[in-house]
């Protein structure tokens, strides 16, 4: 058997697969390993992908981007009102729900956030298939830290839409974790990991306890106003000031223009991941005009530089609040398509001379890899190199789980100090542990799968 991992971003998605020992991604039907999470919409078919990205210049309205930061989210959630604010394609209240409004000039439909998501979906289900076949639809699903309920149910439910069968969903820096292994080859140890995601529109850092299998979230945060996207609105700047230069007009006022620019630019920056300057031009940019510009990997680094230090910052505040120094972590585990960027690596290894940093799988591959781990081994499958109890950290909003300790003498602030172990099992169940510190009494029970 084999079994499928995805993780579905703000601004792309991935799928890894779990075959014969290993898990692996798997290119799309453009040969590329990530897909834009983008859906665009016309009179006769929706397309999803890199197509639909490079038609969104002439077809914006009808194209959504970025259905993640909507997705589960109710009109006074004050993220999804940033969404609609911000969103090309207009976003409105119908019947209590929101819904993207959709106008290909034959018909107007209201399309719900979780349908862009379940083509998403099964876009990445159709890619698996193709190492895979037809008959295995198993998934684990990863899903942001700070995700609510609402926002957990509607992304296992957009899946569940598109034919799979979803297993369970984990958080994505747990999936960071599994996709190198951590706290699985030596169970034993104890050490501090910190979690470096930049994706397309977020920076999410989380520091993380790994100690005898067991992962525990000391402090997480996340930062909504850096990311990918700030990175290639910088250099698209860059390149209306340069166009404005050479042309003397300026085309920051024109949404057509600029969002031409804004395509060349991102091209540019994952160019710049590994070439030393990167070539854009654009045909009849403005009044006819075509525009040639280089950019060097120097100067993107320099229009960056203030975004690459407030990243910087965020670790150490994160760190501070966590009352750790930089030697108190043991690896940095970098994950998401903005971490590429060989100066903010660069910065990063500054910060933590003497740390491990783990950076040989590609950053925008790491979690739907450990997601595809996790679903390998909820599958059965036993050539993993894994404990056979797979200790992931739980938290108390997503199991309640009630155990009552007998004959606890009464303390005068009627308090009692008790660490609880929760435990993940593979075939599902939950064990959980309660040892009373003082007398070392201990409880335990096991809460299996329900039937």
């Amino acid at each position: 058997m084999a079994a499928i991992g995805v993780h579905l971003g703000c601004t792309s998605a991935c799928v890894a697969v779990y075959k014969d020992g290993r898990a692996d991604v798997v290119a799309n039907d453009a040969g590329d390993r990530v897909t834009p999470a983008v859906v665009a919409y016309s009179e006769n078919e929706e397309v999803v992908g890199l197509a639909a990205k490079q038609s969104r210049i002439r077809n914006i309205s009808n194209t959504v981007m970025k259905v993640k930061q909507i997705l589960g989210r109710s009109s006074d959630d004050p993220q999804a009102q940033k969404y609609i604010t911000e969103s090309k394609c207009l976003v409105i209240e119908k019947n209590g729900k929101l819904r993207y409004k959709i106008d290909t000039g034959e018909e107007t439909k209201f399309v719900n956030p979780g349908d862009v998501a379940r083509l998403i979906f099964s876009k990445m289900k159709e890619t698996a298939h193709s190492v895979l076949g037809s008959d295995a639809n198993d998934v684990v699903i990863t899903v942001p830290f700070d995700f609510g309920e609402k926002q957990k149910n509607a992304l296992g439910e957009a899946a569940r839409a598109a034919g799979f069968n979803v297993l369970r969903l984990i958080h994505e820096p747990s999936a960071a974790l599994l996709a190198y292994g951590i706290g699985q080859d030596s169970p034993a140890g104890k050490s501090n990991i910190l979690v470096f995601k930049l994706g397309g529109t977020s920076l999410s850092i989380t520091v993380m306890e790994v100690n005898s299998g067991i992962y525990r979230v000391i402090s997480t945060n996340t930062d909504d106003n850096i990311g990918g996207t700030q990175f290639t609105e910088t250099l698209a700047q860059h390149l209306a000031s340069e166009f404005q230069r050479s042309f003397k007009h300026d085309v920051r006022g024109n949404a057509r223009a600029m969002m031409k620019l804004m395509n060349s630019a991102d091209i540019a920056k994952h160019s710049l991941s590994t070439l030393g300057s990167a070539n854009c031009f654009l045909d009849s940019l403005y009044e006819g005009q075509d525009f040639d510009c280089n950019v060097s990997r120097a100067r993107f680094e320099l229009l960056c530089s203030p975004l690459f230090n407030k990243c910087i910052e965020a670790i150490r505040a994160l760190l501070e609040q966590s009352g750790f120094a930089a030697d108190d972590i043991n690896k940095v585990v970098l994950c998401g398509g903005s971490s590429r960027i060989p100066r903010l690596q660069q910065l990063i290894k500054d910060l933590f001379p003497a740390v491990e940093l783990l950076n040989s799988i590609p950053p925008d591959e790491v979690i739907p890899i450990g997601a595809a781990i996790e679903a390998g081994i909820l599958i059965g499958k036993e050539n993993l190199l894994v404990e056979d109890s797979l200790k992931i950290e739980c938290s108390a909003k997503d199991i309640l789980v009630k155990v009552i300790l007998q004959d606890l003498n009464k303390k005068e602030n009627g308090l009692h100090d008790i660490l609880a172990v929760l435990t993940m099992k593979r075939d599902g169940s939950l064990h959980v542990t309660c040892t009373d510190q003082e007398t070392g009494k201990c409880e335990a029970i096991t809460i299996e799968v329900a039937s």
